[in-house]
């Protein structure tokens, strides 16, 4: 995958932004009254609003669609901030400009299709305009970084990712499972790029709003979209998901926008001595794993020799229990146990598989 060069990207909207605002535009009054509460509050940068909405069915609110562009733009001259609304081809683009909205966003449905973000890249050389790319439905880090490449490839320099859960029909916690270390895996690749977190599509219920934008900003996220309605009860769309002004702005006195430390001559001297006493750990925890996996490239040559099978699946039960038991005792979650112990088992299985492989191959050359 190609490094970009990310110096310039970013919104330019300051420290964590706050992009407020309904998931549907349905009427001018809906406009008027956000905008009779919204114009006392500073901490709102950014007005969001669904003009196209793209549904999972047929027979739901898919938006006003132009008819909302206009009132859009006398929000904008109210608030004094830029608006933003979402675009899923060519011609959503082609209306988005006519009436010189200020901010674009694709979609999760829109980047997982490389031909519908390219024709929006497409659509947009030439313009000089802000884009945010939601991540894709399906937790796949390549399709959300090749979205925003295609938009930096079409001239685009002013470019946010949009953080807002991926579909997991097993999870019975949030609509959109967080997912938190893709967010931070899209970090590490494009290291310059603001995120937005999304909080109100992540958990679908406006009662997790306030911790999940809490999680966000702990793990250093640039910003916060929220829908926001003037009566959530009676939106037009993703009703449950949906704050008033009111609580809105009690989420955002009650989280903590903490500010990141960039520069490691402002951190504490006694942060820096629990950070090189976490480096010490590490370093401890991965030579134990080499060992552990030494030992069992050892039981691998063992198996081949016996012909035995590389899944010993009442083995690997047992031990995946008593070990989530001792890591209960020592205050460590069943969850993460799991997927610790599940990490280290799939290691496990693809060293044996490999041995088992070049066995195979050293047959065929006798």
């Amino acid at each position: 995958m190609k490094t970009l060069k990310m110096k310039d990207w970013g919104l330019g909207l300051g420290k964590h932004v706050v992009i407020a605002g309904p998931c549907s535009v349905e009427t001018e009054k809906q406009l008027d009254d956000l905008c009779n509460s919204f114009e006392r509050e500073p901490q709102i940068g950014m007005f969001r609003g669904g003009v196209w909405k793209p549904r999972t069915r047929p027979g739901n609110f898919e938006g006003l669609g132009d008819t909302a562009l206009p009132w859009l733009q006398e929000v904008r001259n109210r608030l004094k901030i830029p608006v933003c609304i979402e675009v899923a081809n060519a011609a959503h683009v082609e209306a988005a400009l006519k009436h010189q909205i200020d901010v674009l966003w694709i979609g999760a449905r829109t980047t997982v299709n490389p031909f519908s973000v390219q024709e929006i890249a497409d659509s947009l050389r030439g313009v000089d305009i802000p884009v945010m790319v939601k991540n894709p439905i399906n937790p796949d880090l390549a399709l959300w970084v090749g979205a925003l490449e295609r938009m930096h490839d079409a001239g685009l320099n002013k470019l946010a990712a949009i953080h807002r859960g991926f579909a997991d029909p097993y999870d019975k916690i949030y609509r959109n499972k967080p997912n938190w270390n893709l967010a931070m895996q899209l970090k590490l690749e494009l290291p310059d790029i603001e995120i937005i977190n999304d909080p109100s599509h992540i958990g679908g219920k406006w009662e997790m709003i306030k911790d999940i934008s809490q999680r966000a900003l702990n793990f250093g996220m640039d910003g916060l979209m929220i829908e926001t309605h003037p009566n959530p009860k009676e939106a037009w769309s993703d009703a449950r998901q949906q704050v008033t002004p009111e609580q809105l702005l009690t989420i955002l006195k009650e989280i903590s926008f903490k500010e990141k430390i960039d520069l490691e001559a402002e951190i504490p001297s006694n942060l820096k001595e629990m950070r090189n006493a976490i480096d010490h750990i590490d370093q401890k925890l991965i030579d134990l794993l080499s060992d552990r996996f030494h030992v069992i490239d050892q039981v691998g040559a063992y198996k081949k020799a016996h012909q035995l099978a590389v899944y010993q699946g009442d083995r690997w039960k047992n031990v995946l229990q008593n070990r989530i038991d001792l890591g209960k005792q020592k205050d460590m979650s069943e969850k993460f146990m799991k997927s610790f112990l599940v990490a280290i088992h799939d290691e496990s299985i693809k060293r044996q598989e490999k041995q088992m492989a070049l066995e195979k191959e050293v047959a065929k050359t006798i």
